[in-house]
């Protein structure tokens, strides 16, 4: 179709599309889905060849948090029943980190709960820093610990942090209907403070928190004018005991619409399939890395993955290839233009790609109606009906973790 030919030269250009030809992706129908996933693969083939960057998360210290975001289930009042743990040793990160490492991760991301770090905090990760690379000296590290200070981020990277997460999540219109103890200005601040200390950069969204087209498309175009190097994209992990538990709101092809997007919307960048993707995706998994050149390794932070060796099968078999650390995985122009602003080479692996973190876990909400005629009502039992049936369907894929880090269960890598 015109609008797909139109999006591959754009994208082959590093050209944006318009807000309405990203509207148009998400308003394809199934019926067109291999076509929209075949042209946004031309787009990620050119950028990224056929390569797979793996991450590995480590969850450094678990629930307990503050904030209220709708979609974590280490959320304040949570009733989750997930693994709730304090700061772990840097010696049990890096033992937990060996084991993405060992799986073919390029990447550790680092992740704490919380509001944002303290002093002690930023210390406390710096030690864990320096054992993970004692014992990995070409691995990234990413951080994830939540809003930052002023000075954080500088101190990160002189700790040897290659990257820094935080995610926007929704459009800045929705947000305070997912957050209210902090602001969407707040983790744009936050995300510019990591590019401002010379960090690679790593944002991104969680779909189907009961947002619209239009909010999609309102974040990614907000992601795509912050410029970072990478964009985790997150689809919501209904975990019970969460706001929203029970929003079964996405269908497969709608995740690889998002996806196709995305990918459009962002040419050049690593696009990471993150939290999620097991239970929304399920078989058409392989599908999604035409469109996304990242994924997750394993276990997310409160729930369970897909088993490691099968996400190696599924790599291989899909007729792709795991990146190595000797391999820069943004294109040139990007690793250039990171190193500069780290005052590097351009060359290093390191300079490449973020994570994503709380977003693996998330909820959202839809919005409240008033008086309605009966045709809409109709639709609304209907619609209400649908959502019963996909929850009766497809909560019991949902698996909290039960094993790993603050266990003595080993992690899933």
């Amino acid at each position: 179709m015109d609008l797909l030919n139109t999006l591959v030269d754009k994208g082959l250009r590093r050209e944006s599309p318009t807000r309405e030809e990203a509207l148009a992706v998400l308003a394809t129908s199934d019926d067109d889905v291999l076509d929209v996933v075949a042209a946004a693969g031309k787009v990620r083939r050119h950028w990224f060849g056929r390569r797979v960057k793996l991450n590995y998360l480590v969850n450094l210290k678990s629930g307990l948090c503050p904030e209220d975001c709708s979609y974590c289930s280490q959320r304040l009042g949570s009733t989750s029943e997930i693994l709730k743990y304090t700061w772990l040793k840097p010696d049990q990160a890096a033992a937990a980190a060996t084991a993405g490492v060992a799986g073919g991760a390029k990447r550790v991301c680092l992740v704490a709960s919380g509001r944002g770090p303290t002093d002690r905090d930023v210390d406390r990760v710096s030690k864990t820093i320096a054992a993970i690379k004692d014992q990995h000296q070409d691995v990234e590290i990413c951080a994830c610990l939540g809003l930052l200070s002023e000075g954080q981020a500088e101190r990160l990277r002189d700790a040897g942090a290659n990257a820094y997460n935080h995610n926007l999540n929704t459009s800045e219109a929705t947000y305070g209907d997912i957050t209210t103890t902090h602001t969407y200005a707040d983790r744009v601040s936050t995300v510019q403070q990591a590019q401002a200390a010379g960090m690679s950069a790593c944002s991104g969204l969680i779909a189907g928190m009961g947002e619209s087209d239009e909010d999609l498309v309102d974040v990614v175009f907000s992601l795509r004018e912050l410029d970072p190097d990478s964009v985790p994209v997150n689809f919501l992990i209904p975990i019970e005991g969460t706001p929203l538990s029970g929003d079964w709101n996405l269908t497969p092809q709608r995740c690889l619409r998002i996806l196709a997007m995305v990918r459009f919307v962002c040419p050049d960048v690593e696009v990471r399939l993150a939290g999620g993707r097991e239970i929304h995706l399920r078989t058409l998994q392989p599908l999604a890395l035409n469109l996304a050149n990242s994924i997750f390794l394993g276990d997310y932070l409160t729930t369970e993955g897909q088993a490691g060796k099968d996400d190696l099968a599924m790599i291989a078999d899909a007729g792709f290839e795991v990146e190595g650390t000797d391999t820069t995985t943004l294109p040139e122009h990007r690793a250039d233009a990171l190193a500069a602003a780290a005052g590097g080479c351009g060359s290093h692996p390191g300079a490449a790609g973020g994570c994503g973190s709380h977003g693996a876990e998330a909820g959202g909400c839809g919005p409240c109606g008033g008086d309605t005629a009966p045709e809409a009502e109709a639709g609304a039992e209907a619609e209400a009906a649908a959502v019963a049936a996909r929850e009766d369907s497809h909560a019991d894929l949902v698996a909290v973790r039960r094993r790993g880090v603050g266990t003595d269960l080993p992690p899933n890598a």
